[in-house]
């Protein structure tokens, strides 16, 4: 992602999709707009840090598991409340938590992609209601290429769908 931000202009707003590891937020935060996959409280203390040293402050998501699979990261939920109540959490200043994201089993079952979904959007209400009750909480990001409408219908308000658009990944 630096590589491509440092020849595209500069009003592009950037987000980071994807595992991010703690030693790479450092050339992101100059200028990342938004990171889809914050997975730990580690993490979302290297980007605040990052943050306060560029002198700004970076939109994240929470990356909730909610799928069958054990290679997904993310919080669940007990953690994710644990987290947000400790002081820990309340003393970061140069990061804003703007919502969810999840990602469904990669099944083609799709009761149980919607039972996914439905779950991320139960649990998204939730800390609107009662934790994030500021205007910034608003982004539900859930669904790709090959579920993004049964998200849609849960309540996804942003979906990522780069294989429809750009074709299947070549990662050798």
């Amino acid at each position: 992602m630096t590589s491509k931000w440092e020849h595209l202009p500069k009003d592009i707003k950037w987000h980071m999709i994807g595992h991010v590891q703690r030693n790479k937020v450092k050339y992101m935060a100059p200028y990342v707009h938004l990171i889809h996959s914050v997975d730990s409280p580690r993490l979302l203390k290297e980007i605040n840090k990052q943050a306060k040293n560029n002198n700004r402050v970076i939109n994240c998501l929470f990356q909730i598991h909610i799928a069958q699979e054990e290679n997904k990261f993310g919080f669940d939920e007990q953690e994710l409340l644990d987290y947000i109540t400790s002081e820990a959490f309340k003393e970061l200043s140069h990061v804003s938590i703007t919502g969810l994201m999840g990602m469904a089993t990669f099944t083609d079952d799709l009761d149980q992609i919607r039972k996914e979904f439905k779950s991320l959007s139960s649990l998204f209400s939730k800390l609107k209601e009662d934790y994030f009750t500021h205007d910034e909480f608003k982004e539900l990001s859930m669904g790709m290429t090959g579920d993004y409408k049964i998200a849609i219908e849960e309540g996804s308000t942003m979906v990522r769908i780069g294989s429809a658009i750009f074709g299947s990944r070549n990662t050798h």
